[in-house]
């Protein structure tokens, strides 16, 4: 079967409330660590990945840091706040938006947008001073595209900072909290971009990262900006009818290299996973000739399953050495796809219905619905602030 002609009816289960982890516990890597390696589930604990990932390793992970994309404008006592969720940049991209001073433009969603006429919406600093200015430019579907300005040398990352409040979650059905400053947001990120954290990376801590350095495994890093369409779900009954979300990544050619010397390559996440196998299918593009300009690369959510001819993974990612690693990708891995670049993955457990299940499914085969009722009957905790584990690829 085609990977357009899944039904995602098919990759659905059921997942009582009480299972969704609504706050991290009070260690990072005290959670579970359900480890699917030949066939076989066993259950650790996250602190012990060191003795579950092989020695020959490259672990990748995603650096980007999660900003605090929502603006809460106040309204009279007793009235809905006007709420604004910062998407995506206008015609910019992310970090320069987030270093932008003066004025930048986004696409949000906009709470309780029918109360938000034509006025210009002002947020003050603590002292009461203006410091913020926002102004409706138009609307694309259920998007706004709004224009931000202020006064000062302060970049656009500094005033959300100041003034913004962290994406959490739909499905976790509360308000920030303190501990989620800094619990939805991985120790080694270093660079703002994400409106959601990378969440298979929350577990790991300075501890658990020094033990797998000494064990000889390296790390390498990616960037991948994360956007509100990973929370999109799939309401086509079909998946040729459902529009994957894209987003930007960078890779470095330090990482190119590493991933050349090693025979087994790690993802932390879905994230690094998408950023990684997509670099196979641009190193294809630069095999067959096609000039690589990294304002314009872009790997197509279907690419992957219009190909008849495949050369190795060492060829297509010796071919980007010489191009560029910089761009944005809309590729869906569903089953029926080959893995082209990596061999294990670190994952949460994700949504039903869920383009992500379908990852899963693409790495395990059917064998993910043993691994998920596993995690049911064996009080796993889901979602963003819940268990881990780690898939070797069937």
């Amino acid at each position: 079967m085609h990977p357009k002609d899944i039904q995602i009816e098919q990759f659905t289960y059921e997942l009582p409330e009480d299972r969704i982890a609504q706050h991290p516990l009070d260690r990072r890597d005290a959670s579970k660590l359900l480890v699917f390696r030949n066939g076989e589930i066993t259950d650790e604990v996250f602190s012990a990945i060191p003795d579950s990932l092989p020695e020959d390793s490259l672990l990748v992970f995603n650096e980007t840091k999660v900003i605090r994309a929502r603006l809460i404008s106040p309204r009279g006592e007793g009235m809905r706040p006007i709420e604004i969720f910062c998407l995506d940049p206008l015609n910019k991209d992310i970090e320069s938006s987030m270093s932008a001073t003066g004025e930048v433009s986004f696409i949000c969603l906009v709470g309780n947008a029918k109360k938000w006429k034509d006025q210009v919406l002002t947020w003050n600093d603590p002292s009461g001073r203006p410091l913020l200015h926002a102004e409706k430019l138009g609307r694309d579907s259920a998007n706004f595209h709004i224009r931000f300005f202020w006064e000062g040398p302060l970049h656009f990352a500094a005033i959300l900072e100041e003034l913004g409040h962290i994406p959490l979650p739909p499905y976790m059905h509360r308000s920030e909290e303190p501990e989620d400053v800094n619990r939805y947001q991985t120790v080694y990120a270093t660079r703002n971009g994400s409106v959601a954290a990378p969440t298979a990376g929350l577990h790991f801590t300075n501890n658990v990262l020094q033990r797998i350095e000494e064990k000889g495994i390296e790390l390498g890093r990616v960037i991948l900006h994360v956007g509100a369409g990973t929370f999109k779900p799939v309401s086509a009954d079909r998946m040729e009818d459902h529009d994957m979300h894209s987003e930007a990544f960078e890779v470095s050619t330090n990482l190119l290299r590493s991933i050349l010397q090693s025979p087994n390559v790690t993802a932390v996440g879905t994230t690094s996973t998408r950023t990684l196998e997509s670099l196979y299918w641009l190193g294809l593009k630069a095999l067959n000739g096609e000039e690589l300009d990294f304002h314009q690369l872009f790997v197509d959510q279907w690419e992957p399953y219009t190909h008849t001819d495949f050369p190795s993974s060492q060829d297509a990612i010796s071919a980007l050495l010489k191009s560029a690693t910089e761009g944005r990708t809309q590729i869906i891995i569903a089953p029926g796809y080959t893995f082209r670049v990596i061999s294990h993955r670190i994952t949460n457990f994700h949504q039903p219905g869920s383009t992500l299940i379908l990852l899963v499914a693409a790495a395990l085969g059917d064998r993910w619905k043993d691994v998920y009722q596993h995690a049911l009957t064996n009080d796993y905790r889901f979602l963003s602030y819940g268990d881990s584990s780690l898939l070797y690829l069937s």
